[in-house]
């Protein structure tokens, strides 16, 4: 049996990168934003705490990080695993401070993901639970956008068809 998601929208075609619930009606759905848009979108709101961010915006930009931190990761287990010294060396510390330049961007982009599906900016603090809290966090940030607007902005990226 097939299930059928436009019971409520009368002409409303459930296509590829679409909700099966419009955010504002059957002429409106949310679109993906690419990978440069994503990051573009991150450095320009890096210390924003309000508003929206949509699951497309969120993933692409934790994808960028990984391919940032990943090389400096890898050259510096290399290192140490090629000297046998457990030091620090260059590789270390540029990775740490490819992190801490990525931390503010990465923190405000969670909130605002939390925000999308109506949660609490507050609710990144189970990142700090042991074993848990992240995986309840990676559950919420895999949730698609709350269809309608709520109590911290409207839905993101919305376009009338």
């Amino acid at each position: 049996m097939e299930e059928n998601f436009n019971s409520g929208y009368p002409g409303y075609d459930n296509g590829f990168n679409q909700s099966p619930f419009p955010p504002q009606g059957p002429n409106y759905v949310q679109r993906q934003v690419s990978f440069g848009e994503a990051i573009k979108r991150a450095f320009q709101n890096y210390c924003n705490f309000e508003g929206r961010a949509s699951r497309s915006e969120y993933w692409w930009f934790a994808l960028f990080t990984m391919i940032i931190i990943f090389p400096f990761s890898f050259a510096s287990g290399f290192m140490q695993g090629f000297t046998g010294s457990d030091d620090p060396n260059v590789f270390t510390f540029i990775c740490g401070i490819i992190e801490l330049a990525l931390f503010l961007p990465s923190l405000g982009l969670a909130v605002r993901r939390l925000h999308d599906i109506g949660k609490s900016g507050w609710w990144w603090l189970l990142s700090f639970a042991c074993c848990i809290g992240p995986i309840v966090l990676i559950i919420w940030f895999i949730k698609e956008s709350d269809p309608v607007e709520n109590e911290y902005g409207p839905v993101p990226n919305i376009e009338q068809l």
